[in-house]
């Protein structure tokens, strides 16, 4: 089956276009929304301009779109960006999020492709767990929960940050994958890249009890 996978350069997209290109799936794109509002219900928004650099490593090519970030309007930019691809489905990193996963199947039913949602339902343990085995380097670009302090941005997830989220999931009940937005990734490498990317220059910024890990300056390196 011919796919695009939705992309946003974080772990979840990563860890769905892994299973998708094992899976044996033909992706003919990288597709991504880049939403002009922090707060968007839908996507993706820390550090999203990097997802070129991301494309890149992968060596995929990336179809992409800039939306309002309007609640639901955004979704209508997110089908003009899938009715544009010559795919017979849409892949996403959906794990337990019924408003995001909804959404999608809803704008693939109505464009007549297949909604393929690789993570769905998952342990979100299990997931953690498998992106350490399989050596994919995931930093923590955003957080937004009570528990992550400033500390935590630009942490790379290891043995360390699992143990310190579970138990942070046990005091507060923070989702361990951040799938409430809890907190937002970028992934540097991962066993399919051709080539890995370098943060270079970075800055922690922090607002109340939230933060972003703003990446001004990346490098791609060769493996």
């Amino acid at each position: 089956m011919r796919v695009a996978v939705l992309v946003t350069g974080g772990k979840d997209s990563t860890l769905a276009l892994y299973h998708i290109l094992k899976e044996g799936y033909d992706v003919k794109c990288l597709a991504t929304v880049i939403s002009k509002r922090e707060d968007s219900w839908m996507f993706h928004f820390p550090n999203i301009r990097l997802v070129d650099s991301f494309a890149e490593a992968v060596g995929l090519p990336l179809v992409k779109i800039e939306s309002s970030g309007i609640k639901e309007k955004e979704l209508q930019d997110l089908e003009h960006l899938i009715e544009s691809l010559d795919v017979e489905g849409i892949v996403s990193g959906a794990i337990a999020s019924a408003y995001q996963k909804t959404r999608i199947d809803e704008v693939c039913k109505r464009l007549n492709l297949v909604s393929v949602t690789p993570l769905w339902q998952r342990n979100p343990l299990d997931l953690l767990n498998e992106i350490l085995s399989l050596k994919i380097e995931v930093i923590i670009t955003g957080v937004y929960a009570y528990g992550l302090s400033k500390d935590w941005l630009g942490r790379k997830i290891d043995e360390n940050v699992l143990v310190d989220l579970v138990e942070i999931n046990r005091k507060y009940g923070v989702s361990l994958v951040g799938e409430g937005g809890e907190y937002e990734t970028l992934t540097l490498d991962a066993p399919f890249f051709k080539k890995r990317i370098a943060v270079k220059k970075a800055r922690r910024i922090w607002k109340g009890q939230s933060g972003h890990y703003q990446i001004s300056q990346v490098e791609l390196q060769n493996k």
